[in-house]
Formats: C-alpha cells, structure tokens, sequence
C-alpha cells in the first residue's frame, strides 16, 4: 500500500506515523495492498482557499477528502480493486486548536483527521444521524487499533 505523505505546512508532525496509520486502516478494510493516496499537511491560507472553490464556505477547515476511483471497503478474502483512492488535506494549524479544546495532543488530533479523511475517501459519511453512528464508531475502532489506547475524543468541525 502507498500511502504518501507531505508536509507543506509550518507545523512538524511524525509523518512516518501518518502513513503508518493510513496502511493500518487500508489493511483493516480489506483495501487492496496497491492502492494508492496522498496526504499532504497544508497551512490556513491554502486550505481556505481550497475550502472555498470546493465547500463555498470561508475559512480554513481541519481536513478535506478528495477521493479519486471511489474504493469501499472490501471483505476478508475479497479485497477491493487496486486503484488510487484519492488525496486527504489536513490543515495541522486547525487542528492544534482542536486538540486543545480536546484536551489531547496535536499528534493524536492529526491521526484522528487522517483516519477521518480516509474514511471519507472510503465512501462514509456522517451527514444523517445512523451515518454518523456508523462513521464515527469505525473511526474510533481503527484508530484504537492502531494506538493500542483509547482514542482521542472528537473535535471536528
């Protein structure tokens, strides 16, 4: 699996991790091992203004998913097609406020929005409540998984 990572912002992260956890949560759901998808860590000014030509909403947000050959999930024994899955932008400077409202580190927000993204890119959403429910208790599963700890309480917006 390749799961590339940039960091084109003024904020360090572990990218290593990063990328470690986007293998985890492609392996967890049976994503066939070729597929492919980028995150890149991105500063205000540019998330905002992605956040605008994509959203029409003004400002920066904590992450946005652009998925390219529209993968699901897969099944143990039958996993998906390899393809490239898409991009996820994460904007570290969102973040840090909420990990502080969180109560946790800015790391630990950084993963929790990566395994957001990725579950994005993987066709979940949590516009209606049952979606949500659906959404939400995947992403805390995978991030455990991964942690090997209780993960951090949601703080997205």
């Amino acid at each position: 699996m390749s799961v590339e990572v940039n960091n084109e912002s003024e904020i360090a992260a572990d990218l290593e991790r990063i990328s470690a956890l986007g293998r985890h949560i492609l392996s967890e759901l049976h994503v066939h091992p070729e597929t492919e998808v980028s995150i890149i860590l991105m500063d205000e000014e540019p998330m905002s203004a992605l956040h605008v030509e994509w959203m029409d909403i003004d400002g920066p947000t904590d992450v946005m998913s652009f998925p390219m050959d529209e993968l699901r999930p897969g099944r143990p024994g039958s996993p998906t097609e390899a393809g490239m899955l898409g991009d996820i932008v994460i904007c570290p400077q969102v973040a840090t406020t909420q990990a502080a409202a969180g109560g946790h580190s800015v790391e630990d927000e950084i993963l929790l929005l990566t395994t957001h993204g990725m579950l994005h890119l993987l066709g979940f959403d949590h516009a209606e409540p049952e979606e949500k429910e659906i959404m939400f208790a995947l992403q805390r599963q995978l991030l455990e998984g991964f942690l090997g700890r209780p993960a951090p309480r949601e703080t997205m917006n």
